[in-house]
């Protein structure tokens, strides 16, 4: 037997296999076959990637059509390419007089060794003003900026006398490697740094340890950290059943509202253990005595506002579509409250929330909404923003921070947390909506791995170990056919 790899074309062709990767080795007479060759594929969070496996035997085996003849199981990994970073602080005795007036203002450079010989800076410590002794300040530095990767490669680390002119005064050198570094403080780490040996004026490792970057995959592999996701919809003015209406149910294609949800919610969906949603709408009179609300479950079930998965959320929108009558002001703030509350009561990294709210860009409520937007970039939460429409989107484009970050009342955001898209830059020429849809989703979910890893590393949450690979019942050697 041997197995043959495929990638579904992006985004154009979607639903041709273009994309041929390879076959396996072929494995004769088992039928537990334990494939060695592996193949490289990027990872993107953003895009939906289907894959196809096609075993391909010698012999074909008689069976019955449609029923299961066995299982495939795969094994992926992300590829390490040297992700820890050191922590390091250094101190200096008896640096040289350099300055007439005082005496020295020191600063260290750090240079990594290339394959050719030369050397590329790659750290410089801050300045310690009038002083022969420094303690510079602790700092990171990742470990492939260092040496990329290799322990025993040449660091080059050089003193100077900061001059305010630029023309910094020479105090010294030395040389060292990762490999010694990481001895940590001892004998080995303490370094000469004049062109006359034992006169005494040293460099001193006082401490050293290494930190592990963390990746999103990281998080995903240890399954603790599944993401709690929340979509919102935001009605417009206008007769659902006109054409000119952005809500218009056409029998035949999805409105812009519709296309949105699907785009984002079928990627995100699947970092979600069971693709239950909240779904909710604002801006809208109610029945039966058409009081107006900016937060109310899309499925008309105040207890239990989830729908099972997008299209449990789209079926919902659809029918409130037919039994509430879109009305405004439109405030954001009572949504973006509403989920912050889930989120504030889950901040130990078990979950990640992410609200999607669908605008026509209409804001009633602006510094309300900036004042939750900043107390939310403290929880566990990301704010999608799809503007639909021909309007103006000036304040969403605020909201978004990208230029300027979000602050209420003098206080800025901890961390950007809000990520907009006007829908109509991403529509096709052609009228493709599979491609418009999939060009959005790639766009405006670019940024949630980094707010993620933002938050988690922020508090000092680290990932769960990854579960034991899965082995099918009955199998008592572990094979898997590796990715």
């Amino acid at each position: 037997a041997d197995l043959q790899l495929s990638q579904e074309s992006r985004p154009a062709w979607v639903g041709e296999w273009s994309r041929f990767f390879g076959r396996t080795e072929v494995i004769d007479n088992t039928l537990n076959p334990d494939f060695v060759r592996k193949y490289i594929m990027d990872y993107f969070f953003e895009e939906k990637q289907n894959l196809r496996f096609d075993l391909r035997l010698e012999k074909p085996l008689g069976g019955i059509p449609g029923k299961k003849c066995g299982t495939i199981i795969l094994t992926a990994e992300e590829l390490s390419n040297c992700r820890d970073s050191a922590m390091m602080q250094f101190c200096a005795n008896k640096l040289d007089k350099k300055d007439f007036f005082g005496k020295s203002d020191p600063f260290m450079v750090f240079f990594r060794s290339n394959e050719d010989g030369t050397f590329t800076i790659c750290h410089k410590t801050e300045v310690v003003k009038n002083t022969l002794n420094p303690v510079w300040k602790e700092f990171a530095i990742p470990v492939r900026a260092l040496c990329n990767g290799d322990f025993d490669r040449t660091i080059k680390v050089e003193v100077y006398d900061w001059d305010r002119d630029g023309s910094h005064d020479f105090i010294g050198d030395f040389t060292t490697s990762y490999r010694e570094l990481a001895r940590g403080q001892s004998q080995f780490n303490v370094y000469e740094v004049s062109h006359t040996l034992g006169n005494g004026r040293t460099v001193t490792l006082l401490s050293f340890s290494v930190e592990s970057e963390f990746t999103f995959l990281d998080y995903i592999k240890g399954g603790k950290k599944k993401q709690g996701n929340e979509c919102s919809s935001l009605p417009s003015i206008g007769n659902p059943s006109q054409s000119t209406s952005l809500h218009y149910m056409n029998p035949y294609q999805m409105n812009a509202y519709a296309m949105a949800l699907k785009a984002v919610g079928e990627i995100i969906q699947d970092y979600d253990s069971d693709k239950m949603f909240p779904a909710l709408g604002f801006g809208a009179k109610l029945p039966p005595d058409g009081r107006v609300s900016h937060e109310f479950p899309l499925n008309g079930n105040i207890e239990n506002p989830y729908c099972n998965g997008i299209e449990g959320i789209l079926e919902a929108y659809h029918q409130s579509l037919k039994t509430v009558q879109l009305y405004g002001p439109t405030n954001f703030a009572p949504i973006i409250n509403h989920v912050a509350r889930y989120a504030a009561a889950v901040q130990d990294g078990s979950q990640y929330f992410v609200l999607l709210i669908i605008t026509d860009g209409v804001i009633s409520d602006m510094a309300q909404t900036k004042e939750a937007i900043v107390n939310a970039a403290k929880l566990p939460m990301s704010i999608i923003i799809v503007g639909v429409g021909q309007a103006e989107f000036d304040a969403m484009v605020e909201l978004d921070g990208d230029d300027i970050r979000v602050s209420s009342r003098g206080k800025l955001a901890e961390r950007d947390i809000v990520q907009f898209v006007p829908f109509r830059d991403y529509m096709d020429r052609t009228g493709n909506h599979v491609l418009s849809m999939a060009r959005l989703a790639k766009d405006v979910l670019a940024e949630i791995p980094d707010q993620f890893i933002s938050y988690m590393k922020s508090r000092g949450i680290k990932p769960n170990p990854a579960p034991p690979p899965y082995t099918p019942t009955g199998h008592t050697h572990h094979h898997h056919t590796q990715i």
